[in-house]
């Protein structure tokens, strides 16, 4: 049946062959006009075409031109000449649309083109990679071509920034002609590389400050993501978090703890295991109360009570050690109690250690609380966004 459709309609990559045929026979046809241009003069476009921009030319108007540009800067830099096909590729970027490659068939240069032409009006363009290594290794290898048209270029990584600078002597081959500059001036530059998280964590910052003038990214006007099938399907519902230690009191969950052996199971509180639920008997609630020494548990200036009670009793009778979690230190489990362990949850599928997951609402800080370690205060999101 696919067979038959592609007959019918034809091929789809083909179709956009097609499309833009016009335009690379344009393009070819400025490539003996671009060699010879002096560097001076190769340089000199870039102002040429932002000045064509403001006098009211489109990027579309501009794009043949441009992509001959680069394609000649690349040729002359680092010794690449795009292909045809890559143009297309290129084309296929600009209009916004996504294009699939292979390993080895060159999208870091594809990027480039379309990178280059959308830097021109001023207002940033950014590259997303997936890891810092490829963010950093694919500005120092594109640098050259940009650099030799007029454009900056910014690199952004996990806890540092980098402007490409091919003067700057780095005592680190890894960061080879990286100059370190503020977060701030990387984003400013003509074109950045950066990581979807870096990206995206920056994003929810800037939105977190006081200032307007805090801030470190500028527009958001236009973006290349590579790995996007990942990025936007794949990790789509994953959320990116900035949280920052809850306001509460380690001391209620001690108190709770102790309180738990003093009441009784199926006489002040039921429980559905199952479901790890729990519902305290009216007896319950009047037990409580006296221990506690409070007229009403449920007057709204004691509500907190009962979040830390609840978690408390889910703690010592729905969660159990060397089953839901065990008792860490120094990366060993270990049996008896130790204060300087650290709760570690147990999957309950495949029975590995979830180092670095914890429960939330408190339920940790009150497992933490019932074995005698160390409490550590729960974290609150403070910002969240996802892809």
């Amino acid at each position: 049946m696919l067979k038959l459709l592609t007959r019918i309609l034809g091929d789809p990559s083909e179709r956009v062959v097609k499309k833009f045929q016009a335009t690379v026979e344009e393009i070819n046809a400025l490539e003996p006009e671009t060699q010879a241009l002096g560097d001076a003069e190769l340089r000199a476009k870039t102002d040429e075409f932002r000045e064509r921009l403001a006098e009211g030319e489109s990027l579309e108007d501009l794009l043949p031109e441009a992509f001959a540009v680069v394609r000649e800067a690349a040729r002359r830099t680092i010794g690449l000449r795009p292909y045809d096909v890559q143009l297309v590729g290129g084309m296929v970027l600009h209009e916004g649309n996504i294009g699939e490659m292979k390993t080895g068939e060159g999208k870091t240069l594809v990027a480039t083109l379309p990178l280059y032409l959308n830097a021109l009006l001023g207002r940033g363009a950014h590259l997303v990679t997936v890891n810092d290594y490829l963010a950093k290794r694919d500005s120092q290898w594109m640098g050259p071509i940009y650099h030799a048209l007029g454009l900056s270029v910014g690199v952004i990584q996990h806890e540092a920034a980098f402007r490409y600078d091919p003067t700057f002597p780095a005592s680190d081959d890894r960061y080879r002609h990286l100059r370190p500059i503020a977060r701030k001036d990387a984003y400013a530059a003509d074109i950045t590389y950066g990581t979807n998280n870096e990206f995206g964590f920056d994003y929810l910052r800037d939105n977190m400050v006081h200032d307007l003038a805090d801030r470190v990214q500028g527009d958001l006007y236009y973006a290349i993501v590579d790995e996007v099938d990942n990025i936007l399907i794949d990790e789509a519902r994953t959320p990116l978090i900035i949280s920052g230690q809850a306001e509460e009191s380690t001391d209620l969950y001690r108190q709770m703890a102790r309180l738990v052996p003093r009441i009784r199971r199926d006489v002040d509180f039921t429980l559905d295991e199952k479901h790890r639920a729990v519902m305290l008997t009216e007896e319950g609630i009047e037990r409580i109360e006296q221990l506690l020494s409070i007229d009403n548990l449920y007057d709204p200036a004691n509500y907190v009570l009962t979040h830390y009670l609840e978690n408390a009793l889910k703690a010592q009778f729905t969660f159990h050690r060397d089953q839901h979690y065990v008792l860490v230190r120094d990366g060993k489990v270990v049996d008896s109690r130790d204060p300087e362990a650290e709760i570690v949850i147990v999957d309950e599928f495949t029975g590995r250690l979830m180092f670095g997951r914890r429960y939330s609402e408190g339920l940790h800080q009150a497992i933490e609380a019932k074995e005698s370690v160390r409490i550590r205060q729960e974290m609150r999101t403070l910002a969240t966004i996802t892809f």
